[in-house]
């Protein structure tokens, strides 16, 4: 390759669109002016500093990142920013209540339903959808609308043993 023509392909550089989104997360607004390809993971993450949403596969095989849009579980990593705009986001930092921790977080205080603590946030949002879904009938139920959320560390048992507490404590108002 010549000199002239690795310069020419270094000034051929793709234009980058932008445009302003707000996105509501945690029932506040935020403004922002993003690259249309920008992930909603990466929003929260890098222009939000909301880094309870974690970024393990960033493929959406982990479920590192599950929020909540719309009160639906999404992955945050497959999911573009500017679909989110006009939606309601919640992200692990917005799960509790005004009563404190949420039922879910302190069943999986009270089970051990972590180890390393990475899985966690994205674990607990699926296991609050999971609840509001009415899907915690049996630990084969929640070990199957579970399964799109790793735990590298295994804990496993003590996550749906969890569920099974949040949910025997009150049933779909416990993912509410």
């Amino acid at each position: 390759m010549t000199d002239m023509a690795s310069r020419r392909d270094m000034d051929e550089r793709p234009v980058i669109s932008e445009r302003v989104v707000t996105l509501t997360v945690n029932g506040r607004p935020h403004t922002l002016r993003l690259d249309t390809r920008v992930t909603l993971l990466d929003a929260l993450r890098d222009r939000l500093g909301l880094v309870g949403t974690k970024k393990g596969c960033d493929q959406g095989a982990c479920g590192a990142c599950t929020v909540h849009l719309d009160g639906r579980r999404v992955l945050a990593c497959l999911t573009l920013a500017a679909q989110a705009e006009g939606r309601a986001i919640t992200t692990i930092e917005g799960v509790s209540g005004a009563e404190g921790t949420h039922p879910v977080q302190r069943a999986f205080m009270e089970h051990d339903g972590f180890q390393c603590g990475f899985c966690t946030p994205g674990q607990i949002m699926s296991a609050v959808a999971l609840l509001a879904e009415g899907r915690a009938g049996s630990d084969e139920e929640i070990r199957e609308f579970m399964s799109g959320n790793l735990c590298r560390c295994g804990a496993y048992p003590n996550i749906v043993a969890a569920i099974r507490e949040a949910a025997s404590r009150g049933g779909h108002d416990a993912g509410l």
